[in-house]
């Protein structure tokens, strides 16, 4: 009777468990190359709980594309390192049962505590006494900052999105082609050089990079 017991606590709490860390979480809303729908609703919870709306700089987490950012460079490591990230999100995650978030339900999984839950949990981890959660913290923020700063509506908030640069073309464009290309992928001639025009400062105001423009739906 005693084993019996003892198996049907062992199989609920594998249930709860399983649940936990597995269940409930809703379709992300665009196509993922990397990331879990797990991971996805993790990152996607910090960026916001890290970058809200109303912030300091216009753009939330969440308008700047972190999740996407996060996605690709995720996709972009060695096996190792996206092994390494994929832990991280977890634990952050699920930590929550160990350093639990302040208020009512601060066991939940942090993707699903309320806002104002998930910025203390965060908080939490940054201004810990172990540096081992600090260290998560960091590791953490860096992948963030790495997304937001990489936004063009947060860099042309900040002033520092990229100007528009005239390019002529030099004799170095006759020798070598774009990176990534084939030489049969030079297109210039010797007849298309120009000399290069007299250097005038950017300033502030000047037209900007075409990848950095705002679109107007």
């Amino acid at each position: 009777m005693v084993v019996a017991m003892l198996l049907l606590v062992l199989i609920l709490l594998l249930a709860v468990g399983a649940y936990r860390l597995l269940a409930g979480y809703p379709r992300p809303p665009l196509v993922l190359h990397a990331l879990t729908a797990r991971e996805y609703a993790t990152v996607r919870a910090a960026a916001l709980a890290s970058y809200p709306p109303g912030g300091a700089i216009a753009p939330s987490g969440l308008e700047a594309g972190i999740p996407a950012h996060v996605d690709r460079f995720v996709a972009a490591q060695q096996p190792a390192t996206r092994l390494l990230m994929r832990l991280l999100f977890v634990l952050v995650e699920h930590a929550s049962l160990v350093f639990p978030a302040p208020g009512r339900g601060g066991f939940r999984r942090f993707s699903a505590l309320d806002e104002a839950q998930q910025v203390a949990y965060l908080r939490g981890w940054q201004r810990s006494a172990l540096l081992p959660r600090r260290l998560v913290f960091v590791s953490l923020r860096a992948i963030l900052t790495m997304g937001y700063f990489g936004d063009p509506g947060v860099l042309r908030a900040l002033g520092l999105a990229p100007r528009r640069v005239a390019t002529p073309v030099c004799e170095a464009d006759l020798l070598w082609p774009p990176v990534g290309r084939p030489r049969a992928a030079i297109r210039h001639r010797a007849e298309d050089v120009r000399p290069f025009p007299p250097a005038v400062p950017l300033g502030v105001e000047g037209p900007l990079h075409p990848d950095y423009e705002e679109r107007t739906a």
